[in-house]
């Protein structure tokens, strides 16, 4: 928890923005596994945690805009709790360690909201999780169906332009994450021996995360099958002369979080096509990197490393053509068909709950219905302060080969025939944590995690 000044100064500026109205912000229940008292590892909701500091299930926080007022809603631990999980802080000490003068419990919400409610002064943010928008029922009348038709957009808004510029307590914190996250995968690294099962090398990065006092910050995403985007099945035990792509971080204490995805050739050394292509990933990373900064959109700088991408490919004699046409035609997109990055903070992918078309778009860049671009999370301008993800990738998935070929799409732009030799190929993607700086962007954590060939082979035969 940072200190109570943080946590007012945040409650303050989104009162201003928003002028006016009762702003609710939920917080999060324990969710069971497969009953009622064996749960998951508690996740408070991010917003919450953002104004509110307090990393306890059940709790919601009201600011009434108009009279000044804050309050936190929720309910002290009785004596059956005590005795399961030991004594506890109380609700209003809690409250007051971050500046909330004021505590009720959770029964007096619904009356301190519904006599505001039909004058629309209520705003709430879209529920994501079934309880709460169960709750929002309960509160406010609303059909749970329609719930987050309901949030305010005002509010979205709001949150969004808060929570975008990182404060510089937040970039220690995401740094302290990106250095938990260099630790995994560099172990990642050295377990990637012929004969190992991918389960082990995904269970001892959690472990690792866990052992710092917190949580990856997403389901480890490890295989030999590279070309599955999010492949969370760990089942194959690695064999000589594939590829494992890992795609992990941690997630800290306070619940920053890091992202990095490496690419890495079981038995520890790339073969001269693995070499050929991981070089063009590095470089449109590389690209990437060089070109964020202040006052250029993350949609341009999605679509000139894919430029890089579409060049290298060509002098592989898997695309043809002019890049930047195949680039604007969208051919690349058979090879990587997902966005550059997305925004990174108390979310690893940040402010998601809240729609992809407010965090990672504005009125000036609009999201694209091209496959491949239309995946992209973050379009819209960079500011110092921002931090986002640079993670390009190469992909050889069959099925959409054959898809492709079948309906002969791009063909001025693809040589399908070399592709063909490339469909037990699996994929590659290089994926950093950038801070955006008033001079460009730097890497986040106290050093990179390897990334160049020499580097990654050196750290397998440590």
């Amino acid at each position: 928890m940072f200190d109570k000044s943080v946590y007012e100064s945040r409650r303050q500026r989104l009162a201003e923005r928003m002028g006016s109205g009762m702003i609710l912000i939920l917080g999060n229940y324990e969710a069971p596994a497969n009953y009622l008292a064996n749960t998951y590892k508690f996740r408070q909701d991010s917003s919450f945690l953002y104004f509110f500091g307090i990393n306890r299930p059940g709790l919601a926080g009201v600011i009434d805009v108009d009279n000044g007022r804050e309050c936190i809603y929720g309910d002290d631990p009785d004596l059956d709790d005590i005795i399961w999980s030991g004594p506890q802080v109380s609700l209003q000490e809690m409250a007051e360690r971050v500046g909330v003068k004021h505590t009720a419990t959770f029964a007096a919400l619904a009356g301190a909201l519904q006599n505001d409610f039909g004058n629309n002064r209520v705003h709430f943010l879209p529920p994501y999780r079934s309880r709460n928008i169960l709750m929002l029922e309960d509160l406010l009348g609303l059909n749970p169906a329609w719930a987050s038709a309901y949030s305010s957009v005002k509010l979205i808004r709001a949150v969004v332009a808060l929570r975008s510029v990182k404060e510089p307590r937040e970039i220690e914190e995401i740094r302290l994450a990106c250095n938990i996250g260099r630790e995994m995968h560099v172990r990642a690294m050295q377990e990637a021996r012929p004969g190992v099962k991918e389960q082990r090398v995904a269970g001892l990065l959690e472990g690792i995360a866990a052992s710092r006092g917190s949580m990856v910050s997403f389901p480890v995403i490890l295989s030999q099958n590279g070309e599955t985007l999010h492949n969370h099945d760990h089942s194959q035990v690695l064999t000589e002369g594939r590829l494992m792509l890992t795609d992990a971080g941690a997630e800290t204490e306070m619940c920053y979080c890091s992202d990095f995805t490496r690419t890495v050739p079981v038995g520890g050394k790339f073969s001269s096509r693995q070499r050929d292509v991981y070089s063009i990933v590095l470089a449109c990373n590389r690209k990437a990197m060089e070109l964020a900064r202040p006052g250029a959109t993350y949609k341009w700088v999605h679509e000139e490393t894919c430029k890089v991408l579409a060049r290298g490919l060509k002098e592989l004699g898997l695309m043809k053509g002019d890049a930047e046409e195949a680039v604007a035609a969208g051919a690349h997109a058979l090879f990587m068909p997902h966005g550059l990055g997305h925004m990174m903070g108390l979310d690893v992918h940040d402010m998601e709950s809240l729609g992809q078309e407010f965090v990672g778009y504005d009125e000036e860049t609009r999201p694209s219905g091209q496959f491949g671009l239309s995946s992209l999370r973050m379009g819209r301008r960079l500011e110092e302060g921002f931090v986002v993800t640079d993670e390009p990738g190469c992909y050889f998935i069959p099925a959409l080969i054959d898809r492709w070929r079948e309906k002969r799409m791009h063909e001025e732009f693809l040589v399908y025939d070399r592709i063909e030799s490339f469909k037990d190929f699996g994929g590659i993607r290089v994926e950093d944590d950038l801070l955006i700086t008033r001079d460009g962007a730097v890497y986040l954590g106290d050093e990179r995690v390897p990334s160049t060939i020499e580097e990654i082979e050196e750290t397998m035969r440590g």
